[in-house]
């Protein structure tokens, strides 16, 4: 998967989860994992686009582990809504799965970046 089909992802994966995190229930715990969930899933495309622009290896390895912070984030936000029965698993479930393989793809990324002199 090159850069541009990468970015491609990561923005559709922040529509997707701000579309899930709007049909959250409107209580208490509803309304603070839809602000957290869609604050770290836009964060997720918003960073990652900011890894093409680094103008450094340092830089890129810095912003890289903050897209592997937000997607981690989204995860554990996605995971939440499951064990506490908010919306339906098997809706929630393949925005799970593509947060897990999103952060697993930026931490082989930033492994390769490190190794590399």
């Amino acid at each position: 998967m090159d850069a541009k089909e990468l970015k491609k992802r990561t923005k559709e994966f922040a529509h997707r989860c701000v579309k899930l995190a709007i049909t959250l229930p409107k209580t208490d715990l509803g309304i603070h994992i839809r602000k957290q969930l869609i604050r770290c899933a836009t964060s997720v495309a918003a960073n990652y686009r900011a890894t093409l622009l680094a103008q450094t290896k340092a830089a890129f390895i810095s912003k890289i582990s903050i897209v592997i912070e937000e997607s981690d984030e989204s995860e554990f936000w996605l995971e939440f809504v499951i064990d506490e029965k908010l919306i339906q698993k098997k809706r929630v479930l393949p925005l799970f799965n593509e947060a897990h393989e999103l952060t697993s793809i930026f931490v082989s990324t930033r492994k390769t970046a490190q190794k590399r002199k």
